[in-house]
C-alpha cells in the first residue's frame, strides 16, 4: 500500500546556483539524464500530471535544479540534462558545476538515472554511472521510451545494458503507456521514508 499520495505534487522552486538550495528537510530523490532523454515526461507521468515539469521539444531546456514537493513527504529533484552541445559554453559549465555540487552534497536519498532504451549508454551516461559507482549513492536506472522498441530490439538492448551494469536495478519506463510507473514509485517510497 502506498504511503505517498502521488497526486499531491507541486513545484516548490527552481535554483540556478548551489548556494540557493533550501536547507535539507526531507528525502530528496534526484533525476539525472542526458538532454532529451525524457526526464520531464517521466516526472509528469510519475506524478500523474500533464505539465508540472516543463516538457520541451528543444533539448537542454532544464538549466536549473527544480524541486517538486510530493505530498509533503519527499522532494523530487530534476537536475539539468547533460550532453547537449548547442548552448553557450559558460552556461554549460554553470549548470555542470551546479549538478556536480548537488551530486556530491550528500543530500540524495536515491538517484534515478535515465538512459534512452533505444540506444546504448552514451559516453556521458557512462561517466555518470562511473561517478555513481565510485560514490556511495543509491541509484536505479530508468530506461526511457520503452514503448518505441519492438520486442526483439527491446530484448537485445535490455541484455546489453544489464551486461554493462551488473547488479543494478533497471526499470523499463514509458511515459506513453505508463510501463514502469508502479515499480519506480515503489522504489522511491522505499528510499523516501
Amino acid at each position: 500500500m502506498s504511503n505517498i499520495n502521488w497526486h499531491n505534487a507541486d513545484i516548490t522552486a527552481s535554483y540556478g546556483q548551489f548556494k540557493q538550495l533550501p536547507p535539507f528537510s526531507k528525502p530528496e530523490i534526484a533525476f539525472s539524464g542526458r538532454s532529451n532523454v525524457g526526464k520531464s515526461s517521466l516526472i509528469n507521468k510519475l506524478l500523474n500530471r500533464r505539465a508540472l515539469a516543463r516538457v520541451s521539444s528543444r533539448p537542454g531546456k532544464t538549466i536549473t535544479i527544480n524541486y517538486f514537493d510530493i505530498d509533503g513527504k519527499v522532494f523530487i529533484v530534476d537536475l539539468p540534462g547533460y550532453g547537449y552541445a548547442k548552448i553557450a559554453k559558460s552556461e554549460k559549465e554553470r549548470f555542470g558545476q551546479l549538478s556536480e555540487k548537488y551530486l556530491q552534497s550528500g543530500r540524495i536519498a536515491l538517484l534515478v538515472q535515465l538512459i534512452d532504451f533505444r540506444h546504448p549508454p552514451t559516453k556521458d551516461d557512462l561517466i555518470m554511472l562511473e561517478f555513481l559507482n565510485q560514490s556511495s549513492a543509491n541509484y536505479v536506472i530508468a530506461l526511457t521510451k520503452a514503448d518505441k522498441l519492438k520486442k526483439k530490439e527491446r530484448e537485445g538492448n535490455y541484455a546489453a545494458i544489464c551486461e554493462r551494469l551488473p547488479g543494478t536495478q533497471i526499470i523499463a519506463f514509458s511515459s506513453e503507456t505508463g510501463e514502469g510507473v508502479t515499480e519506480l514509485r515503489q522504489v522511491i517510497e522505499k528510499y523516501g521514508n
